[in-house]
């Protein structure tokens, strides 16, 4: 068995990172406890990032690549309209079953916006923008462009998810 190489480790760290800043934030979080997840000295983690800052920025793209490609295998091949939109949401819910992590990191990068940018910085609220706007393309797209269908995927499943978090089924208040 062979040495894993740094950008084994990295992707190894960046994935306890979701884990850990989607429980306890950015601010709640600390490099120990992701070193400690990822199975690294907490030394280790600054030779692979130079801050906290920019593992939670490497987090935060990788959450929403991870969803925007949920969105997009699950859209391939399908001709737009109403499968399309289906497939989406089944492999968006399916995600979020498996890997609630994913969808948990990315309200911490909501959250983390506002606080960023209170203190005069917005690498942050860049970052999340840049991942909201890859993951809406990839769903305008695939709904034939169509920007009253990606509206309401979106909205729908922004009520699911709300929904979800505060412990009600999806279907409430139908």
């Amino acid at each position: 068995m062979g040495r894993i190489s740094a950008q084994e480790r990295r992707e190894d760290v960046i994935r306890a990172a979701i884990a850990e800043f989607a429980i306890a934030g950015y601010r709640g979080t600390t490099t120990a406890a992701i070193a400690e997840r990822a199975g690294v000295k907490q030394p280790y983690l600054f030779r692979l990032f130079p801050d906290k800052k920019a593992i939670f920025v490497a987090a935060l793209v990788r959450s929403a690549e991870d969803t925007r490609l949920a969105f997009e295998e699950a859209a391939d091949g399908v001709e737009g309209g109403e499968q399309a939109r289906q497939m989406m949401a089944d492999a968006y819910a399916q995600l979020i079953s498996t890997r609630p992590e994913t969808l948990l990191m990315q309200m911490q990068g909501y959250a983390a916006v506002a606080a960023s940018e209170a203190q005069g910085d917005d690498l942050i609220g860049e970052v999340v923008r840049a991942g909201w706007m890859s993951i809406w393309e990839t769903v305008h797209l695939s709904l034939g462009a169509d920007a009253d269908k990606t509206a309401s995927f979106f909205a729908c499943g922004m009520l699911g998810i709300t929904l979800t978090a505060i412990g009600l089924p999806v279907g409430a208040g139908r």
